[in-house]
């Protein structure tokens, strides 16, 4: 396999998944807890640790333990233990885009690279049980909702049918979210 050695923009627009009605069923897909936070897309050059919000505004500041425990994998260390970074996916690495591989490779590097337990990192599990019966068991547990993903799918940044998301109604994340969007006068 031939691998694209370019040079990798500073900010990439992440990939949006698509709200649902219901969760997708199959064995093409892939299913993740959707957590309530930031979602931060993280750089690490050679200036150092960068990280942007979905919409491009740099925010290390704001987060400077993180951007320090990024700063080498090796070394992280989280001050306080409510601080967490879930990786969900690697978009590029060694110079290597990676945005053109599919979901399962990109998925495969990325556990190998944070195979060792480190605090304040943490790779988020994937569930390959049907679609439906882990966004039951999610609101169970309450959690905002599942983040479904087809296993053969490429990074593309927008929104995205290949990756869906299913909100739990009763979660305090998409209640205070709904809320929000009522007294603005929106509703999704």
């Amino acid at each position: 396999m031939l691998w694209r050695l370019r040079a990798f923009p500073d900010f990439c627009e992440p990939c949006l998944p698509s709200p649902v009605e219901r969760p997708p069923a199959g064995s093409d897909w892939i299913h993740e807890i959707k957590h309530d936070g930031f979602r931060l897309l993280v750089r690490r050059g050679a200036s150092g640790v960068r990280l942007f919000t979905r919409n491009g505004h740099d925010w290390t500041e704001r987060f400077p333990l993180i951007a320090e425990a990024l700063s080498t994998l090796e070394g992280l260390r989280s001050r306080r233990g409510d601080v967490h970074l879930c990786a969900f996916d690697l978009l590029e690495l060694d110079g290597r885009d990676l945005r053109l591989e599919h979901l399962a490779e990109r998925r495969r590097l990325l556990a190998r690279l944070v195979r060792k337990p480190r605090s304040g990192l943490v790779l988020n599990a994937v569930f390959e049980q049907d679609g439906p019966l882990i966004f039951e068991h999610a609101c169970l547990l309450g959690c905002e909702g599942i983040v479904s993903k087809r296993k053969h799918s490429r990074y593309r940044s927008g929104r995205s049918r290949e990756w869906v998301k299913s909100k739990n109604p009763n979660a305090p994340a998409v209640k205070r979210e709904a809320e929000e969007d009522w007294g603005r006068g929106e509703w999704r």
